[in-house]
């Protein structure tokens, strides 16, 4: 039936009232896979080329310093006869008679240092020293810093002030002056060093490491407890904290569940942050020697007992340094990486 061209009567089409084809009704769905949360960061993370093979400079080098040493025929501490200062893959008189003799002796791939010792393990025990450092006062400043400042942000008034002031007063002592004391009032080594067959060194050393670790346990977290306090006193006035708290959920819950897990984003790249910072310390104390005790080398040890040759021999010093700053990059770039995969306020 023809329609007055007057009329407002709409134009109907009878195919239009027909039932929708799946292909339609899957068009229509918008909806994406339901993935957790660490699910969606770990698929995220894995996206970022830069951050993954800044892990994979990083699990490296923990190879170099972990598990090398374990089949590397040199000992850190073992002085060979005649080997004083041979540059990388050079051998000393004896050495070289050995192999024209047909024996098979292993090159020193970084040389020697003025000791005669193998330079190359000597390098993998101070970064293994190094990671440990950092890894260990981290992990130490992570736990105090972040319940620290979660506590006194979540339940505020005269707590926050009191706590706050706390944190106030530990900012004013000069962190190296009390890691001097507390290197001579630990006169005694409380913790002898270990050897395991196959293995070697693997324990903690001595008094001057001792006093880095409680001097991190007792300074070095009010940075991170300002930093997760900042962060819970806008989060912990958000709907969710409220509806938490109407169906009755516990204080410690709230702060470990919903609080501290929205802070992640912020908490994993001030404690990658926080690694190299750790690692610079110790590297800065072991250059003044306050750091681990004698033979067992660290990164700062190294680069400062090879200050006296720099002009002759410089390499001494190029290869820790060029270490520690390998060492501090891979863990901003990896802390960047884990900041755009798990901050939930960075999502698309």
């Amino acid at each position: 039936m023809k329609q007055n061209p007057l009329s407002f009567q709409l134009k109907l089409n009878p195919e239009d009232f027909l039932p929708a084809t799946e292909e339609e009704k899957q068009s229509q769905i918008i909806m994406r896979e339901s993935v957790s949360f660490w699910k969606d960061g770990m698929r995220r993370f894995v996206k970022n080329k830069v951050a993954m093979v800044s892990l994979v400079v990083i699990v490296l080098i923990m190879i170099f310093s972990f598990i090398v040493p374990a089949f590397y025929p040199y000992s850190y501490k073992e002085q060979i006869k005649g080997a004083n200062h041979l540059g990388p893959m050079e051998y000393s008189e004896e050495e070289q008679a050995r192999i024209d003799a047909g024996e098979s002796v292993f090159p020193h791939v970084f040389g020697t240092d003025n000791l005669g010792r193998d330079y190359a393990i000597r390098v993998m025990m101070g970064s293994r020293i190094s990671l440990l450092v950092g890894l260990i006062a981290t992990a130490i400043i992570l736990v105090i810093g972040s319940l620290y400042g979660s506590i006194a942000a979540f339940f505020g008034g005269w707590v926050d002030l009191i706590m706050m002031r706390i944190v106030d007063i530990i900012y004013t002592i000069p962190d190296i002056l009390l890691i001097v004391l507390l290197s001579f009032a630990l006169k005694a080594p409380l913790t002898k060093v270990q050897e395991v067959p196959g293995f070697g060194w693997v324990g903690t050393v001595g008094e001057n490491l001792i006093s880095i670790f409680i001097v991190f346990a007792l300074l070095y977290w009010v940075g991170m407890a300002r930093m997760v306090r900042s962060q819970i006193l806008t989060l912990k006035e958000s709907e969710y904290v409220t509806a938490a708290r109407a169906l009755g959920v516990g204080n410690g819950k709230i702060i470990k569940k919903h609080l501290l897990k929205n802070c992640i984003g912020t908490l994993i790249v001030t404690t990658t942050l926080q690694i190299p910072s750790s690692i610079f310390t110790e590297s800065f104390l072991s250059f003044l020697g306050m750091g681990v005790a004698v033979p067992l080398p660290s990164l700062g040890s190294l680069a400062s007992a090879a200050l006296n040759g720099i002009n002759t021999y410089p390499y001494l010093l190029f290869i820790p340094a060029a270490l520690i700053s390998l060492i501090i990059l891979s863990f901003n770039l990896l802390g960047d990486g884990l900041r755009d995969a798990f901050d939930p306020k960075l999502k698309h």
